[in-house]
């Protein structure tokens, strides 16, 4: 059965998503019947490539309008939910960059069965590590770091490949309807929309699991709403 995952590196509830479900598959017993497929989703593709716009806190005050001390309060809110996840969330050192290049790699990794460790890779590094998840550099290196061959990466990263599938993705995403990140779809009849508590996608893997293995057909989604990030800044 596949599970499939639209989410965005700068995402911090996406992070905590992964983590969450990952929880849940730990616990369920037919764990190793599950795919899970990581798709592209862009909070704020706007954002120039090959450059870094600063702190999460300026970029916050500035995107929404709020002051440095607000923008600060909020983070710190996601925070503490990232410690109650086991996740490390330094947004004094998180640099907000694009993020379209991160997930033309990520398509390159999963093409060689390692999305996951990648994405892990790519998290960690941006909400715990500070490093910027848009320099071709330091992709590379996390590339590496996961056994793909560094010299791949960077050619990968130094043409236009998989931007095309990056592109797909996103645009599945507005087809679908998605507005916010993360948002998880059990073989494409039930969807968890943001970081959901580990029961919840425990619960919908259980389900999905039993009507995918007697073949059920396939109805309209439905969608249990969780903390998410969307495209206006916004993570609550």
């Amino acid at each position: 059965m596949k599970v499939e995952v639209w989410s965005d590196i700068m995402c911090p509830f996406c992070y905590i998503g992964k983590h969450n479900y990952e929880h849940a598959l730990q616990q369920f017993a037919d764990a190793a019947a599950v795919e899970l497929e990581w798709k592209s989703f862009q909070l704020d593709p706007t954002l120039a490539k090959n450059t870094s716009y600063g702190d999460t806190y300026q970029y916050l005050s500035d995107r929404k309008g709020i002051s440095l001390a607000q923008a600060e309060e909020m983070t710190a809110n996601v925070a503490r939910a990232g410690a109650a996840a086991g996740l490390q969330f330094h947004f004094d050192r998180a640099i907000v960059t694009n993020t379209f290049d991160a997930h033309r790699l990520l398509h390159f990794a999963k093409a060689r069965q390692l999305g996951n460790e990648l994405k892990e890779k790519l998290f960690h590094a941006h909400f715990t590590a500070g490093k910027n998840v848009g320099d071709t550099a330091t992709l590379v290196t996390l590339a590496a770091e996961i056994g793909l061959d560094g010299g791949d990466a960077q050619q990968v990263l130094q043409s236009n490949q998989y931007a095309d599938e990056v592109a797909a993705d996103i645009r599945e995403a507005r087809q679908i309807g998605i507005q916010g990140v993360p948002f998880f779809i059990f073989n494409r009849k039930y969807a968890v929309s943001g970081a959901q508590p580990t029961a919840v996608f425990l619960q919908t893997l259980e389900k999905s699991f039993a009507e995918w293995r007697s073949d059920h057909p396939k109805v309209t989604l439905e969608v249990s709403e969780g903390p998410s990030c969307s495209p206006d800044g916004t993570c609550a």
